[in-house]
């Protein structure tokens, strides 16, 4: 029969009821108490991770809602005794306890009012609020659980780790000991759950210290699939309440030709709940100790962090004639971000080095992990302090920036004191239409001047350089680009925008538009050799402005069959305006970048910055047609060309850096410009872009991309191929092709690999392979980069190679070499 709780005070009424109500409420009490957070578990879970290899994710865990602590309880069994001479009451049978969202489950359950014990046996099953399933033979503990033991005891957490032993006792109300426990957060084998798991930590004993919140294991060995494969006779680890906890994590080596063999062992430091740190020293077998230590501090509306190392070298000869060939080296970092409100927030980043060698010598910040820079390692580190704000139709954003060089060439590069941009669409209709405007303002400084050679005699004699003995005479033109003026630049601009669209009775859809820019400039330019070639020296003042009127036209036309419908549009742009004032005679910081593809085929202005400004009469014209494909599928195909109608075409404009020039639209008819992408399904993707040369039909620019994912394995190829570009500084074509990929071997194999293919000089220039074993306990990943590197076509390749191994072990630690 069941007996619930009502029915005990009636029983009970006669004698001793208020007494067994209490009691009953210790009763479960304990079981409340028994839920095994301060005597189960290991620390907090980790995630692994290097180069896409993780652990295999884990459905998240169900939002539980934890009953009001009402202090009443359910007993059900088939049976309930009480032995009123001994104070004892027992429930035998199916016994099931309810309290607070926790639940026992027993063959029998005896309290012990006298000795004030709790005894239960057979079966014993007990489920948390928080789903941790705890199973036991014999579970006896006194009623304030200070002291008690449990045998054959097995413990399966809610983020699936997994503990057994088989006996845990607890004394003082502190200290639990688990007798020849064992550890796992793998989950078991659902064909043999007999069967050891993937990997498994045993001990002789665990001790949990609740107070310290740790797990102490002795003797302790790591098996996997049951084989002993490392024993371990004392190590710690903070119990799974704990998030943050100061000890000692994972050691990590690595080998260099600068320092020899490093070995670092960090230290992880729990200051306050607010702010840790880490303290990570490398002793190396050539150069002595490298000291490494980042703080970390998280506040109300924000963060920040300072990460600094230094070393006093050893052999700083190793370094004769280099940038390190000195004896103390180091530097410190920093970044931070804090909210202001909703809209706004503000903050900072920052770099300051004893050298800029520093950093790829001794393999830190950005140079530590190269695979995650296959294509190109960073040849700056930029300092800035920011301020963002972003509304519902609105934007701003204030910076300044310094940015470190990592090559050497300090001088050359810029210091931006600030820039500052804001944008902003009105949100009521002015005159029919949609009005925008946009702001943008930047001040910078430059010490010397960055020249780049346009041709091979220039580049092979060094005509280019500052250090160059006849730089009046090599410094032109003819041979060399101004990438960046020295001296102090600076520019406001501001643009208005108006656009509004009517579509007539036949579906053609006329779309009329204005904007207004100007732009104030003032320019400073330091009278080095060679400049003067390309910009007034001295003080330059400019006022720049460029009124816009234009008309766009489309009209659809829509085809729909049986097997899908497909849409051919016509489009076409007429643009008027005058032609832009100072072409090519101001510094060209911000729009260098030009390249004229269907993606900026219908741009009103194709630079790609505020320095230069399109002008002149001008005419964009194509077609775009799209086929939708009813059981799904998309192709998608633009063809088109530009026209200059009237004035004076920018893009023929040799200006510092020749942008435009070789771009397709320095001509009255440009080159044509087509793209075509085809999706059969989510599987396949393949897309083409080209530049036909509008004279011959020669390819100028072609790039072909097909990517396919499948359950298994994916494949990403890309091929490119470039027409050379003196009059920009590509003196030569250029021809490659880039294939990266991924094969799921097994159920937990995965492969990947990258490489890249000079098609004209015919070597592969970088590569990737890697390998990893992934699932949701275990990550074993080792990957192999190399690049080479060209001084000339003739010389022979210089090789550079990197070897990452990493081994993750979910919830005890992970570790990258």
């Amino acid at each position: 029969m069941a007996v619930v709780a009502a029915l005990h005070k009636r029983l009970f009424a006669l004698r001793q009821g208020a007494a067994v109500r209490r009691n009953g409420a210790r009763l479960a009490a304990i079981a409340f108490g028994l839920l095994l957070s301060g005597l189960l578990g290991l620390a907090t879970s980790s995630t692994a991770s290097a180069q896409g290899f993780t652990y295999n994710p884990r459905p998240p865990k169900p939002v539980t809602q934890r009953p009001a602590n009402d202090g009443q309880m359910l007993v059900q069994a088939n049976e309930v005794d009480y032995d009123y001479n001994n104070s004892r009451v027992s429930a035998v049978g199916n016994v099931q306890l309810f309290y607070n969202g926790t639940s026992v489950e027993a063959d029998k359950v005896i309290y012990d009012q006298k000795t004030k014990r709790l005894h239960a046996e057979g079966n014993i099953r007990m489920t948390d609020v928080d789903g941790k399933i705890t199973y036991a033979n014999v579970l006896d503990l006194s009623d304030d659980y200070r002291d008690g033991f449990v045998d054959s005891l097995h413990v399966d957490t809610a983020d699936a780790t997994h503990m057994a032993a088989t006996r845990a006792d607890r004394s003082s109300g502190n200290y639990t000991v688990f007798e020849n426990g064992v550890y796992t957060a793998c989950a078991p084998c659902k064909d043999d759950p007999r069967k050891p798991p993937l990997w498994q930590v045993k001990g002789m004993r665990i001790i949990h210290d609740q107070i310290d919140k740790m797990l102490y294991f002795e003797n302790a060995q790591l098996e996997f699939f049951g084989v002993p494969m490392a024993y371990l006779p004392y190590f710690s680890t903070p119990d799974p309440t704990v998030k943050r906890k100061s000890g000692f994590l994972m050691p990590a080596y690595s080998t260099n030709s600068t320092y020899g063999f490093g070995i670092e062992t960090p230290y992880y430091w729990a200051i306050a709940p607010d702010y840790d740190a880490t303290f990570t020293p490398r002793f190396t077998t050539d150069q002595g100790v490298l000291l490494q230590g980042e703080f970390r501090q998280r506040l109300m509306d924000g963060a920040y962090q300072i990460r600094a190392y230094g070393i006093d070298q050893l052999d700083q000869g190793a370094f004769a004639g280099q940038a390190g060939d000195r004896q103390f080296r180091g530097g410190i970092e920093t970044k931070g971000e804090f909210a202001l409100n909703d809209k706004w927030v503000w903050g900072w980043e920052g770099i300051a080095l004893t050298d800029y060698m520093v950093l790829s010598d001794y393999r830190l910040s950005a140079y530590r992990d190269q695979f995650n820079s296959f294509l190109a390692l960073p040849t700056e580190a930029p300092s800035q302090l920011y301020l963002t704000g972003i509304g519902n139709r609105s934007y701003f954003d204030a910076r300044t920036i310094y940015y470190l060089s990592l090559s050497g060439n300090q001088s050359q590069v810029p210091v931006v004191w600030p820039v500052i941009d804001y944008a902003n669409v009105i949100n009521h209709p002015v005159l029919g239409g949609e009005v925008s405007y946009k702001t943008n303002f930047v001040n910078l400084t430059r010490d010397s001047g960055v020249f780049d050679a346009i041709n091979p005699a220039a580049a092979a004699a060094g005509a280019c350089l500052n250090a160059t003995a006849d730089t009046a005479q090599s410094i032109t033109r003819q041979n060399c680009l101004l990438r960046g003026m020295p001296g102090t630049y600076t520019r406001f601009s501001g643009e208005v925008d108006w656009r509004r669209s009517f579509t007539d009775s036949a579906g053609e859809i006329w779309t009329p538009f204005a904007s207004l820019r100007a732009d104030a400039i003032n320019a400073d330019i330091s009278n080095q050799p060679g400049v003067s070639s390309f910009l007034p020296t001295g003080d330059t003042q400019a006022l720049r402005v460029m009124p816009t009127i234009g008309l766009e036209y489309r009209y659809p036309f829509i085809n729909v069959q049986p097997w899908g419908s497909t849409t051919i549009e016509p489009i076409a742009q007429v643009i008027i305006r005058p032609n832009e004032t100072y072409a090519g005679k101001l510094p060209n910081e911000d729009s260098q970048s030009m390249t004229f593809d269907t993606s900026n085929l219908f741009s009103v202005d194709k630079f790609s910055g505020y320095d230069r400004v399109e002008g002149g009469g001008r005419a964009n014209a194509g077609v775009q047609a799209t086929t939708q494909f009813d059981r799904g599928g998309t192709v998608t195909a633009v063809f088109g060309q530009s026209y200059q109608l009237f004035g004076l075409n920018s893009y023929a404009v040799q200006d510092v850096t020749n942008t435009g020039v070789d771009s397709g639209l320095q001509t009255p008819k440009s080159d044509y410009v087509a793209s075509l992408s085809y999706s059969p399904n989510r599987t396949y993707t393949i897309a083409t872009r080209a530049r036909f040369d509008q004279a011959t039909g020669e390819v100028e620019r072609f790039e072909a991309e097909a990517k396919a994912n499948f359950d298994r394995w994916s494949v990403s190829v890309l091929y490119g191929d470039y027409a050379a570009q003196p009059d920009i500084g590509y003196l030569t074509r250029r021809e490659g092709v880039l294939v990266s990929g991924s094969v799921k071997l097994a159920t937990n194999w995965v492969a990947t690999g990258a490489a890249r293919w000079d098609l004209v000089a015919n070597q592969i220039n970088q590569y990737v392979v890697g390998a990893g074993y992934v699932d949701d306990c275990f990550v074993l990943a080792a990957n192999y980069i190399t690049s080479y590197s060209y001084a000339t076509t003739t010389s022979p390749p210089i090789l550079g190679h990197g070897f990452m191994f990493t081994l993750g072990l979910r919830t005890i630690a992970t570790t990258s070499n």
